[in-house]
């Protein structure tokens, strides 16, 4: 099998043949063979085990037929590096064991040690550099997103600390930007050195905020982490999650590649926020997938038709996926957007061609 680098077409809005699909948590406890190994290991425990990881990491392109693969891994993981005590618990999240809470907390962090301490997620990545017949995405968590649970201790509705230290001790909160910041750029360099051939910062929870102050207290770290990673060729997608439409025409000239967007916000308008500069990603909402296949395919239909009226789209989710999604489903819906995508694409180039 040839290798398929539709992704990466895409991404740098080439023109492709169909659409290309992958889906965030791909991969994940929607896959029953997924839960069974749950049942013997931790997230980290798979995360320390390469071989295990690139195995999971494989399952949905077997499984599903998608056009890129995403690391198995976890935002969290790069902050053990630097100093941060925690644990992922059943039904909660992130928990900090020492969480950020004053200037002496952000000062005893330390820079990261990717090739000392997270030597394990490189050999994933080699691993996959060598298995894969698809690009492989690596990821890593924005500074504000991460924050949020250092400060926190674990995840939130309100943001409540997070937001006081913000707005109480803004020189507190852009040390510790400046430090999350440095962590996904060395980070995601060292995937990228590895063999990832993409790379999608997350920022989660960003959505929290207002235009003017992710505009003073998170987009100047954003705009840093991808200058620092524009000399390389990788891809590079920057996702602020989820109820972030008020903050897309903020992004307007940040050095990433494409733009994810949530289901609020329809890729026609989103790419109205943006401007034409960036290649986007979404936009089916994750709940969408409770539907019949029917339904599905019909919202599926809408962001296709969207997406392909200018080069440079990939199908996603608004969000990821959840537990009680279907597998089956997942697989129909990817040979949907294959097939429909190549037929719709075939269909507006003849037009184009006609009307020239």
């Amino acid at each position: 099998m040839s290798y398929n680098d539709t992704f990466i077409k895409a991404c740098r809005k080439e023109r492709t043949e169909t659409v290309p699909v992958w889906y965030m948590r791909q991969a994940g406890r929607y896959d029953p063979d997924y839960r069974k190994i749950k049942e013997k290991y931790s997230l980290l425990e798979i995360c320390k085990q390469p071989e295990l990881a690139a195995e999971v990491t494989l399952m949905p392109i077997r499984k599903l037929g998608v056009d890129a693969a995403i690391l198995y891994s976890d935002i969290m993981n790069p902050v053990a590096s630097i100093g941060i005590d925690f644990d992922i618990v059943k039904n909660i999240g992130p928990v900090i064991h020492n969480p950020i809470r004053s200037a002496q907390d952000v000062e005893r962090l330390r820079p990261i040690d990717v090739e000392g301490d997270l030597s394990h997620i490189l050999e994933t990545i080699r691993i996959l550099d060598r298995e894969l017949e698809v690009p492989l995405i690596s990821f890593a968590g924005a500074p504000f997103t991460i924050a949020s649970y250092l400060i926190e201790g674990r995840p939130s509705k309100n943001y409540l600390k997070t937001k006081e230290l913000m707005y109480s001790e803004p020189a507190v909160w852009h040390s510790l930007m400046q430090k999350l910041g440095d962590m996904a750029i060395t980070y995601l360099k060292a995937h990228i050195a590895s063999g990832a051939k993409a790379v999608q910062v997350f920022d989660s929870w960003v959505g929290a905020l207002s235009p003017a102050d992710f505009r003073e207290f998170v987009l100047p770290t954003i705009r840093r982490i991808f200058d620092e990673l524009s000399h390389l060729n990788e891809p590079k997608i920057y996702f602020p999650g989820v109820s972030s439409g008020e903050l897309l025409p903020e992004l307007n000239g940040i050095a990433a590649d494409v733009i994810g967007l949530d289901w609020r916000v329809s890729l026609q308008e989103g790419r109205r926020r943006i401007g034409d500069r960036y290649a986007v990603q979404g936009n089916l909402d994750p709940t969408v997938l409770t539907a019949p296949m029917s339904v599905i395919e019909k919202y599926a239909k809408d962001i296709i038709d969207q997406g392909i009226e200018r080069p440079g789209f990939v199908f996603n989710l608004g969000h990821g996926l959840f537990p009680e999604a279907s597998l089956e489903k997942l697989r129909e819906l990817t040979g949907f957007i294959h097939r429909y995508s190549r037929e719709a694409i075939a269909e507006h180039s003849a037009e184009g061609r006609d009307s020239k």
